[in-house]
């Protein structure tokens, strides 16, 4: 049996496969970032999924693709927990970036891959290696355009009176915005980056308000200034995008692109169906 995940923040997604590459079965469990999770937190997560814990011995290889994963020090220690779950099985951990570049692009066609979910990162792939100009600091420093980052945007214009009323009421209303509340969430809780995210939903709904359209266009144009024109060739090929931000304010995204001169690519929102064809051709 053959294991590929997807891992964001948020979430991941597991499929099963076959030798034969059948699907044997689709489950989930909260996302399993080794940034901002302790060893516990995510063996707990993995034991109570009940499809990873039945299965776990006939696993052969796991194919992990995470956020969080951009470094040896994080592979590493991912790689040590699945070898615990999964004893008869070859573990394979790399960063989410490479789940993206996979699900949107061919073998020998060049382009900028960019992820735009809880977290945002963004790569130059050759056609055939990988190439990131910006090493992710984590959601405190960067992601720029991302669920976190409009989510501490509102936050912050919430509580710095810079949000209009109107607004403020609503946000108020559909959100628990007591500063013990958002505290113990942020410093206290694990996931931060994942619960700040979770306010990134009302400027989705609210994005033809002028107020969380400029919001918006404003972290989308940081992300192409802080990322994609770090690569020479950034006007030259397609840029592709996987990610919910990316997926639900496409419309915005086209039109930060264009004005910007750049070629968009592919948008997807879960790069988990790409990722099955791609190990279906290298079994």
């Amino acid at each position: 049996m053959i294991l590929i995940a997807d891992s964001g923040a948020t979430k991941s997604d597991w499929i099963a496969l076959d030798k034969q590459g059948n699907q044997l079965f689709f489950t989930q469990t909260l996302g399993l970032s080794p940034e901002v999770l302790t060893r516990d937190v995510i063996e707990d997560r993995l034991a109570n999924n009940f499809e990873l814990s039945k299965n776990a011995n006939e696993v052969s290889h796991v194919y992990f693709y995470g956020a969080g994963c951009g470094t040896d020090r994080m592979k590493a220690f991912l790689s040590d927990i699945f070898n615990e779950v999964f004893p008869n099985a070859q573990i394979d951990v790399r960063e989410d970036t490479y789940a993206a570049v996979y699900a949107t692009t061919k073998l020998g066609d060049p382009g900028i891959v960019c992820i735009l979910g809880t977290g945002s990162n963004c790569s130059y792939y050759d056609g055939h290696q990988l190439f990131q100009k910006v090493q992710s600091l984590g959601y405190i420093l960067m992601d720029d355009g991302s669920g976190n980052f409009f989510g501490r945007k509102l936050i912050r214009d919430y509580y710095f009176h810079k949000m209009p009323q109107d607004l403020g009421i609503k946000f108020a209303k559909e959100f628990n915005l007591e500063a013990d509340v958002i505290k113990e969430n942020l410093y206290k809780q694990p996931n931060p980056n994942t619960y700040l995210a979770k306010f990134a939903k009302f400027i989705v709904a609210h994005k033809k308000h002028p107020y969380c359209n400029g919001v918006i266009m404003k972290g989308l144009q940081q992300f192409v200034n802080n990322y994609i024109m770090q690569f020479e060739l950034a006007t030259k090929v397609p840029i592709h995008f996987v990610g919910s931000i990316a997926y639900y304010l496409q419309d915005e995204l086209k039109e930060v692109m264009d004005r910007n001169d750049l070629i968009i690519g592919k948008i997807k929102q879960r790069p988990i169906d790409g990722l099955v064809d791609f190990h279906k051709e290298n079994l």
